[in-house]
């Protein structure tokens, strides 16, 4: 059976200042348009996630509520996992490797540059560096979410901001 794994690297957010902690950094009203238009994207295409899974820290995980919303789920399905944080790409690979077979599309809201090294290492394509609020989406043909590993999966979408918008 074919997975889709939606990977979202979170939206432009505040820039981090001696009274903020990088992890508590929000969005900024950019961030905030640019989950929205790319959330509203992913609800014109027919991929549609059946798991969320994101990092905690504030920027990542209000661009999934957002997302969410614009998807019309229950932000109260998403599931934050403090390891994507800062664990390196590894902590990506055994958030998807620890998804039940029940679930096709996962949608795993992360940060760069550990997103994009992911997304390279599971598709062996190189994106060059995931922008802001950008979405790769990968599949993988006859794969169990606990099989999945480098090169496994094909990157079949690339989008940015900034393409969705220059689209309308």
């Amino acid at each position: 059976m074919k997975k889709t794994l939606i990977l979202v690297r979170h939206a432009t957010a505040e820039d981090q200042t001696l009274l903020t902690k990088d992890f508590d950094r929000n969005l900024n009203s950019k961030g905030l348009g640019e989950a929205a238009v790319m959330g509203e994207w992913l609800a014109e295409t027919n991929v549609r996630p059946d798991i969320f899974i994101t990092s905690p820290a504030s920027r990542a995980y209000k661009t999934a509520v957002i997302t969410a919303e614009k998807l019309g789920v229950n932000v109260g399905l998403l599931i934050s996992k403090r390891e994507i944080y800062d664990g390196g790409p590894k902590a990506y690979l055994n958030a998807i490797n620890g998804v039940s077979e029940e679930f096709s599309v996962l949608a795993l809201f992360g940060h760069n540059p550990d997103i994009t090294y992911f997304a390279e290492y599971i598709s062996g394509t190189s994106l060059g560096s995931m922008k802001k609020g950008s979405v790769a989406i990968i599949e993988f043909e006859n794969f169990k979410w606990e099989e999945i590993s480098a090169k496994t999966g094909n990157l079949t979408l690339y989008k940015t901001p900034k393409q969705v918008r220059d689209v309308d």
